[in-house]
């Protein structure tokens, strides 16, 4: 491709609104266009990246057996209808009406559609497994899209789908994905982690996260440097403590506390380890009788230490809130613990509640809690001396760094990282609710068991460009740049020699099938060098009068602080042998 022929639209400053570096980077460097909120033009600077990314995932997903299809953007309300995503969505879910006023939704995900082609195309065992994929435009109505292609409203998405005769083979399916998916990030050429995530409502093991490691990540990643232990914060765990609460070496007293209404204040007034204290939060269930007829609130205490914070995954987990929770009003807090919050704790309750500890806490002594007084605390506080043992101890808490690894290789550490992909194994979650069966060999019907795996397509690149960037712009890996090499003649439009130099190093990468650019708009060598710094082509080559007269050139890899001479005598077998090729 030559520059002349290409459309290059580089800005020097970025719009206001642009938050991120990679939104800011890649509207500068014309990558993007915006159009509305959330919406944005793939500009042909930007869109190049895009077909890069789904080209590598397109092999792999080939090559991993999978079967690519296209399914429509706009899809009947019908469909959702069977699974109740028409109504429980919410408002991410774009709903339209047609001129007839039929309801349709415009696809932010296609399980629904996808099942409903596996139960008429899939009848028997012996056309199992399959899994079938797209690469597709998405649209979710976020309340608040931001960040460029980060969290935007419309989005390039390849989704998969496995459809199996048992949990048995879906489990094999989804390993089958978990490898490609790992084949696939590899060849982006980005720092990443696949780490175990939540499975939600559905429950079981079988969910990953594939992270694109960045400091400006919204994710927490936990992992463990000496092992292969990896989890997003939702899913993470810390090595469970041993053996029971030491015993007492102190009275329990209420202590005058003014003004210390978090953990944080009263250990600074008592000059005591944040770690020593208890928070105390309170939630509430909606209880029912088993016909689903309405019982009343049910309020409940979790305790968990001073340093530690709730992890609502995980107590969403548990049998008691399995069927939701909330926090409690400040009314229903006043009528169990007969004061406000921020002196709460487990004794002198007016009413009873329900009681939740965290297996941290289980296991300490002489600690420190609120004391149901406002202004005050309980200190020297033990379990079975001053109040029961707890009866539900559980993992309720976020991990933190230092932790101990739950599979005992060290301690845990935390870094940023941006989810690009998630495979997951469905079960029959969808091909129960659409009744999609196909017949066993037992010649009975049988619900598929399913798997669903995604990639963000249009997010990657983003995500690419928040992990590797500099002050000059971005820095793209070899595999999903827009242009591999850029050639940058100065005076080419003056100078023959340089005219023919470049020409025929351009026509020689061409031939070897390098993703070549020839820059031949005749710009000033600040302002051209300058442009390709900030587009980030991983490869530039620049050539002069001067430096030809020599018999070289300068070569320059966009991480390199400066450039090194070549020389011209073999230069483009040299190139060829430092791309690999």
């Amino acid at each position: 491709m030559k520059a002349s022929q290409f459309l290059i639209s580089t800005l020097k400053e970025a719009p206001s609104d642009a938050e991120v570096v990679s939104h800011q980077l890649m509207m500068r460097a014309g990558m993007i266009k915006k159009l509305g909120a959330g919406i944005y033009t793939y500009m042909p600077m930007g869109l190049r990246v895009i077909q890069k990314v789904a080209n590598i995932v397109r092999e792999e997903m080939n090559r991993a057996g999978a079967i690519e299809l296209s399914m429509p953007v706009i899809q009947p309300s019908e469909l959702w209808a069977e699974t109740n995503r028409f109504e429980s969505m919410g408002p991410e879910l774009l709903r339209i009406k047609d001129r007839h006023g039929r309801d349709f939704v415009v696809q932010p995900t296609s399980e629904e559609v996808i099942t409903d082609i596996a139960r008429s195309e899939f009848r028997s065992y012996k056309q199992l497994p399959k899994n079938l994929y797209q690469i597709q435009t998405k649209f979710r109505d976020e309340r608040r899209p931001r960040f460029g292609l980060m969290r935007g409203r419309e989005f390039i998405m390849k989704d998969a789908y496995s459809f199996d005769r048992d949990a048995d083979a879906a489990k094999a399916s989804y390993q089958v994905m978990a490898t490609a998916y790992r084949a696939v990030f590899d060849r982006f050429g980005l720092r990443y982690r696949a780490v175990a995530a939540d499975s939600g409502a559905i429950g079981g093991d079988l969910s990953e996260e594939f992270q694109v490691i960045a400091s400006t990540g919204e994710d927490a990643i936990v992992y463990c440097p000496n092992s292969d232990y990896a989890a997003n914060m939702e899913k993470a765990q810390a090595l469970a403590p041993v053996g029971a609460a030491p015993a007492p070496t102190q009275d329990m007293v209420c202590t005058h506390t003014p003004g210390a209404s978090t953990c944080a204040d009263v250990a600074k007034l008592l000059n005591l380890p944040l770690s020593q204290t208890v928070k105390s939060l309170v939630l509430a269930t909606e209880e029912t009788h088993e016909d689903g007829t309405p019982v009343g609130v049910k309020v409940w205490l979790l305790l968990l230490r001073g340093d530690h914070d709730m992890n609502e995954v995980k107590v969403g987990k548990l049998p008691e809130f399995a069927n939701g929770f909330r926090f409690a009003s400040v009314e229903e807090i006043e009528a169990h613990f007969g004061c406000k919050p921020g002196y709460l704790g487990p004794i002198n309750l007016v009413k009873p509640v329900g009681l939740v500890v965290d297996r941290d806490v289980a296991v300490l002594a002489d600690w420190v809690c609120g004391a149901n007084q406002p202004d005050h605390h309980m200190i020297g506080v033990n379990w079975s001396r001053d109040l029961a043992a707890p009866t539900t101890v559980a993992d309720i808490r976020n991990v933190v760094a230092g932790d101990a690894s739950p599979d005992g290789q060290g301690a845990l550490a935390i870094e940023r990282g941006i989810e690009v992909g998630h495979i997951f194994y469905l079960g029959t979650k969808y091909s129960k609710a659409m009744n999609a069966t196909f017949l066993a060999d037992d010649g009975k019907p049988r619900h598929f068991e399913m798997g669903c795996y995604g990639i963000g397509i249009t997010r990657l690149p983003a995500a690419a460009v928040e992990q590797n960037h500099d002050e000059r712009g971005m820095i793209w890996p070899d595999a999903i740049a827009p242009f591999t090499v850029v050639i940058c003649p100065i005076g080419m439009d003056r100078s023959e020699p340089v005219r023919e130099a470049a020409t025929a190093l351009y026509d020689q990468l061409l031939a070897a099938g390098v993703d070549v650019l020839l820059d031949d708009r005749g710009e000033r060598p600040g302002a051209m060098l300058s442009d390709w710094e900030l587009i980030g082509v991983p490869h530039r080559v620049v050539m002069g009068d001067r430096g030809l007269q020599a018999g070289e050139v300068e070569y320059q890899q966009r991480r390199d602080t400066e450039a090194t001479k070549m020389p011209l005598d073999g230069l483009a077998a040299a190139l060829l042998a430092k791309l690999g090729h």
